[in-house]
């Protein structure tokens, strides 16, 4: 006897597969095409390709605390963290696409850095935006996939909250 899988947990997957895929396909080419720092002008002044390696966490936190500090946080939070997410999913309704989507998204980029700093013990950066003289910090996939998913849960709190109140 089989047990049916839920939508929500395929969902997960196929996401997951899906935006990994994606994450290391274009890591891999910035890191097999470009040197260190190589920037290359894709709409110049705005948004650049630039190959950077990324110590810290998002936005470069904690980059410049001790190499064995940065390695075992950043080793332990992401499993930590996709179990949560997991706990998390078990407790959404199979059909609250908006919210398991969310968490889908969070659980890829996740995962998608983890598998950088595994193997480099880093995380590979490389969409390079610029505005009126201000730089963002470099990003990849993973990380539009995490910040995405973690306005959209924000959003829907949100939305919920005002419904509840009303």
């Amino acid at each position: 006897m089989s047990i049916p899988l839920q939508r929500k947990y395929l969902l997960l997957m196929c996401l997951t597969g899906l935006v990994i895929s994606l994450d290391q396909i274009t890591k891999l080419y910035v890191h097999t095409q470009f040197a260190l720092h190589e920037s290359v002008p894709v709409i110049p002044g705005f948004f650049h390709i630039t190959y950077v390696r990324n110590f810290g966490a998002a936005f470069g936190i904690l980059g410049q605390s001790s190499a064995s500090f940065r390695e075992y946080f950043f080793l332990m939070i992401p499993p930590i963290a996709c179990i949560t997410i997991l706990y998390i999913l078990k407790t959404v309704r199979d059909n609250d696409l908006k919210q398991v989507l969310a968490l889908s998204f969070i659980f890829a980029g996740a995962l998608g850095n983890y598998i950088d700093r595994l193997q480099f013990r880093y995380v590979i950066d490389f969409l390079d935006f610029h505005y009126k003289g201000h730089s963002w910090p470099a990003f990849n996939v993973s990380d539009m996939a995490i910040v995405g998913g973690v306005i959209s849960l924000v959003f829907f709190m949100f939305r919920e909250s005002d419904k509840t109140e009303a």
